[in-house]
């Protein structure tokens, strides 16, 4: 995970690598008396060549609103939509794997968001019906032989 490049909404960096961070957010956060959920989610847009990508990680106080800390990267690749998005999942996912110690610690509540419009008009929407909750290759086969 990229430390360097993480900041809040206003264009504040975060100076402490970002697990420390997320940690001293969620202590400070229960001190204040607050229940929090965290979700993480990626989107990509594709401008020429490059592809600008926004990973977010959003605090949820329950009943109190929000907020979030950012990190864009880019990338100098040409992908298919498919790719690119699994690439955005993959992203989400590597920072909830790298942060979940934390939640399970700290009894912090986690989603991870993947950007697929339910509108047929939106691009993202060709991946829904490639995105499968509790489908059987995971819940089924893989639960059988591991």
């Amino acid at each position: 995970m990229d430390d360097d490049k993480w900041r809040r909404l206003n264009g504040q960096r975060i100076e402490l690598p970002i697990k420390k961070a997320v940690e001293k957010t969620i202590r400070e956060q229960h001190e204040q008396g607050y229940r929090l959920k965290v979700c993480i989610g990626t989107d990509s847009q594709v401008r020429n060549e490059i592809i600008e990508y926004a990973t977010v990680i959003v605090f949820l106080r329950e009943k109190k609103g929000g907020f979030m800390f950012i990190h864009n990267f880019t990338k100098k690749r040409k992908m298919s939509l498919r790719e690119r998005m699994i690439s955005e999942v993959a992203k989400s996912v590597e920072v909830a794997y790298a942060l979940c110690d934390l939640f399970d610690k700290y009894d912090v509540a986690l989603e991870v968001h993947a950007d697929i419009n339910t509108d047929p008009h939106f691009k993202s929407n060709t991946a829904l019906k490639e995105a499968k909750p509790d489908a059987f290759a995971s819940s089924s086969c893989a639960d059988k032989v591991v």
